[in-house]
């Protein structure tokens, strides 16, 4: 075993480093004997000698320097070198420094030196922790693996690497923390420990993360974190990041998603008998049919309600909307404040999202709607993470004097719509209503 791990050191050895190496030993240790010749011909009288000897041993230190060095400073990494470390002193720390304040005083005022080298101890302490903690640090690469596709409130599992460059030496007691920017939601909210790093090699942890809300999500920078070897000081190392994550709305059904489904596939039903021109069959009247429908020469037969079912034209198509447009009233008059209109608008962007996901299961034909954006009608599977992008982004705005949203939508009389808005019923088109099934934000329950 002792054969084959020496076996892999040599093969992994720089080799033409550890010659030029050699080579600069050799010619340094060279004109450092030059250098000693010359000052013993220098007290003999010897002064050409010394003089020559002094030149030459001059010559191979420059040789080496302006050679040798460059070459071994292109094969080194010194990328370390330029690494910003953030240190906090910890609280053994505190106790530790209070310890060196009192050997000091107790060693100028006694004079002892058996004080003194305590001292001296000490304070090696303090440079050892920082030389072992700082080489513990370098030559790790950070790397997280995020899904696809994300949304709100759904747990996912993600893959961070932690990857140790460092040609001999592993590293011990790390964690990676996010670091938070102003006015921007990170990604990594807590902290994730590695314990060891071996040289030359990957360690990966599997991390749960979930995101409260809708939007973009941005991680400018990730810390490297330790309190290795001492515990003396906490030392943070900043590593860049451009890394940025769309997450979007929340698509798990609720209790009010399961309530409005029957009532919007009753509608949906309805609109398809009534839209084709071949009659189907004559049967019962339900109550969610319309009275348009009703045959009155066989309802007079029969004595009892008949209505007509034509043949449908289209199985699957719908057009789904959202009108951003907001509705906000001083308190007097809803009693709403802008903030609780800005949840029921979130709790609508919610719910549409469940619609969206519900036609794309369901393999239909949609089409949707919004104040910047207009999809053509697609399989929904086609469009679907569109749709989510956008609505991950999607504001309430302000509704604006003469804005005509929902009378362009009236002119599309043969397809279904189902709105979500917060438009006062008074202000809706009336022939938008035989067309389209209306859910309005200001009636959507808090469960939601």
């Amino acid at each position: 075993m002792a054969a084959s791990i020496l076996s892999r050191r040599w093969q992994g050895l720089d080799r033409p480093s550890w010659r030029s190496f050699a080579m600069a030993m050799a010619a340094l240790g060279l004109a450092l004997l030059l250098a000693l010749y010359s000052g013993a011909a220098a007290e003999t009288g010897q002064l050409w000698l010394a003089g020559g000897s002094a030149l030459a041993a001059l010559a191979l230190a420059g040789w080496v320097a302006l050679t040798i060095v460059p070459v071994l400073a292109r094969r080194t990494p010194l990328r370390w070198l330029a690494y910003h470390i953030d240190y906090k002193l910890t609280r053994e720390g505190v106790v530790y420094l209070a310890v060196v304040f009192a050997v000091t005083l107790a060693a100028l005022n006694t004079g002892n030196n058996l004080l003194f080298l305590v001292l001296a101890s000490l304070l090696a302490g303090i440079v050892v922790s920082g030389v072992v903690s700082r080489i513990v640090l370098t030559g790790i690469e950070l790397k997280l693996d995020l899904p696809e596709h994300v949304f709100a409130k759904q747990p996912i599992l993600v893959l961070l690497e932690l990857r140790n460059e460092k040609q001999s030496l592993p590293s011990f007691s790390l964690r990676v923390v996010g670091k938070e920017a102003h006015a921007i939601e990170p990604i990594l909210t807590r902290p994730v420990y590695f314990p060891y790093l071996p040289r030359r090699q990957a360690v990966r942890q599997r991390v749960e993360l979930c995101f409260p809300r809708r939007g973009i999500y941005r991680q400018e920078s990730f810390g490297i974190r330790t309190k290795f070897p001492f515990g003396f000081l906490e030392k943070t190392r900043r590593v860049d990041s451009e890394m940025e994550l769309v997450v979007y709305p929340r698509i798990e059904p609720t209790e009010e998603f399961y309530e409005v489904l029957p009532l919007v596939r009753g509608e949906l039903e309805s609109f398809r008998r009534g839209r084709g021109h071949d009659l189907y069959s004559i049967r019962e009247y339900q109550p969610t049919d319309g009275a348009r429908f009703v045959d009155w020469k066989a309802s007079a037969k029969t004595g009892t309600l008949k209505v007509r079912e034509f043949t449908r034209e289209d199985e699957r198509r719908v057009m789904l909307v959202l009108d951003p447009f907001l509705e906000v009233r001083a308190r007097g008059d809803t009693g709403l404040l802008p903030q609780e209109v800005e949840e029921k608008f979130e709790r609508g962007v919610s719910l549409c999202a469940c619609l969206a996901w519900h036609f794309y299961e369901i393999s239909s034909e949609m089409e949707f709607r919004t104040a910047d954006l207009a999809t053509g009608m697609f399989p929904a599977g086609k469009i679907i993470y569109d749709v989510l992008r956008h609505l991950a982004f999607v504001q309430p705005r302000p509704a604006e004097p003469g804005h005509d949203f929902l009378s362009r939508l009236s002119q599309e009389t043969q397809i279904f719509k189902i709105i979500l808005t917060s438009q006062p019923r008074g202000s809706i088109p009336t022939s938008l209503w035989t067309s389209s099934y209306f859910l309005f934000l200001q009636s959507l329950e808090q469960a939601l």
